[in-house]
């Protein structure tokens, strides 16, 4: 569950007031809205990386308002994907739980689930460079995902890809998101995408948060 509430931030110029939404736990919410409209924000807020000035963020109805990054069990894919260009993607699969001291044999499992889920197996001995759009943000996804987090914040994921491509990332996404049972907020301008992939649809217009009744989602 994702749930803020009341929350205000201030940006330089730019400012959200008392903005509210609810993603219940497993959802698949989208956040929708114009270019500088603040969704990009919101999610920065969510992450921690962003200190807001009030309100309250809940995560599994636990408060993490004021939680560090690191202890808010969020697996994050950014708009650049942000991939090492010298670790393969084997590596980058296992870089969290490496970091979390998981156990050889149990990263090397996890690594080799998440390659079958994602369709990434023929590529988990590349490195980054050369592989296609849709492939890197199959390998950003798996990174965000190999230590099961409880929730998951995609910020603008398929912006970049062309409209075939597109098409085969929000299937990947739904099913992905059902398998995992995470919930989901995804960060997104165009349309198609969210209403192919949301359960719960919100807009940011003029520094509020309105919810919108997806036309279709994943049902």
């Amino acid at each position: 569950m994702i749930a803020i509430k009341n929350m205000s931030v201030e940006c330089g110029d730019f400012r959200l007031s008392e903005v509210s939404l609810t993603i219940a736990a497993g959802n698949y919410g989208v956040l929708m809205g114009r270019t500088g409209s603040g969704k990009t924000t919101i999610v920065e807020c969510v992450l921690g990386l962003r200190r807001i000035s009030s309100g309250t963020i809940l995560l599994d109805n636990h408060n993490v308002t004021h939680l560090n990054p690191a202890m808010r069990d969020i697996g994050y894919v950014p708009q650049d994907r942000a991939l090492f260009s010298r670790m393969t993607v084997r590596d980058h699969l296992a870089f969290a739980l490496m970091i979390r001291r998981v156990s050889a044999s149990e990263t090397d499992g996890r690594v080799r689930e998440l390659a079958a889920s994602l369709g990434i197996v023929h590529l988990l001995d590349r490195t980054p460079h050369g592989l296609s759009g849709g492939e890197q943000q199959r390998v950003a996804l798996g990174r965000a995902l190999s230590f099961r987090p409880r929730v998951l914040c995609l910020d603008e994921p398929l912006s970049a890809l062309d409209s075939e491509t597109r098409q085969q990332m929000c299937e990947l996404l739904a099913d992905i998101s059902r398998k995992e049972q995470v919930t989901t907020l995804h960060v997104t301008h165009n349309l198609d995408e969210a209403q192919r992939l949301a359960d719960c649809l919100f807009t940011v217009v003029d520094g509020k948060i309105k919810p919108v009744e997806p036309a279709g989602g994943r049902n």
